[in-house]
């Protein structure tokens, strides 16, 4: 009866706790729950209610403290550092000193990559830098884009683009961003764009799937297969890689090196083959490695 009344005592604590964080953070979607699953039986075990009420209430406060539910859920993940936009120029070789051929990509830059906004979590609940890049006519955008930008006294640009980091300090508006200050040799980058189009495409441009026999009589040679059982379950389970629209996405190639950075071209040599065909837009950050510029959660 007593562990029974001690149970009953932390889990009215516990609702009265959840009930008092639900009505003092407004702008909470979801409340963090105290990690109870970290503790020991025993230490829910003995002692009187009032003691068991002050451990529940000081594992809500760790929780809090540890989380930004008053601040609400933030979906995005946070890059590892600002990075900037960049034209894909075209491919090349370059040759190292002991003789083997590495294919790399060349990343140009138009003008701009200048802040364009500062976002802090006291003005718009979370931290993040906003860039614009590639500046055209004035006429080429809208008067709330241009009313954006004059803000701050930033040239009209084409693309804005946010960068989701932990702390916004050393950024400010109108500040340009510089290659050589952000990017050296050496370092990992990860390049997002779109892919190059192909149009519909089979199971085996697609997907890599194997072909049928091409001889024997075989009436199936570059056909799909089966996609399924029968009667049970009766349908197409979502997601089967099946023929269908094949690139012309938004992809992200994680952890490609940098070969070289020329500041006076004003070009990124990166090793290997970058999202999409010359002149398309890429958006370059800082590789997320866990445990040196991302937390181990």
């Amino acid at each position: 009866m007593a562990a029974a009344a001690s149970i009953s005592a932390v889990t009215a604590s516990f609702t009265t706790l959840s009930l008092h964080k639900q009505q003092t953070c407004s702008k909470a979607t979801s409340v963090a729950l105290p990690a109870f699953h970290g503790l020991k039986a025993s230490a829910l075990s003995g002692g009187s209610p009032a003691d068991l009420h002050a451990r529940v209430a000081s594992q809500c406060v760790v929780a809090s403290a540890s989380s930004s539910a008053c601040r609400g859920v933030v979906s995005m993940g946070v890059e590892a550092g600002v990075g900037i936009m960049g034209t894909k120029m075209g491919m090349m070789t370059v040759f190292t000193e002991d003789g083997k051929a590495v294919p790399c990509t060349v990343v140009g830059f138009h003008e701009g990559n200048i802040v364009t906004q500062v976002k802090t979590d006291a003005t718009d609940g979370y931290t993040a830098v906003q860039v614009g890049y590639r500046r055209v006519r004035d006429r080429k955008l809208t008067k709330p884009e241009l009313g954006h930008l004059n803000k701050v006294g930033a040239i009209p640009m084409r693309h804005l683009q946010e960068f989701r980091v932990v702390s916004t300090d050393g950024y400010e508006p109108n500040q340009r961003l510089e290659l050589e200050q952000l990017f050296k040799e050496g370092d990992l980058i990860d390049v997002t764009g779109n892919s190059i189009g192909k149009g519909f495409q089979g199971g085996i441009k697609r997907w890599n799937f194997a072909r049928g026999q091409m001889t024997h009589g075989s009436k199936s040679k570059r056909q799909l297969g089966s996609i399924g059982a029968g009667t049970t379950p009766g349908r197409v389970y979502p997601g089967k890689k099946m023929p269908g629209q094949m690139g012309g996405g938004k992809t992200k190639i994680r952890k490609l090196e940098i070969v070289k950075v020329d500041t006076e071209l004003r070009a990124l040599i990166v090793r290997g083959a970058l999202p999409g065909k010359p002149g398309n837009l890429l958006r370059i950050t800082p590789a997320k490695i866990v445990g040196k510029n991302i937390p181990k959660n």
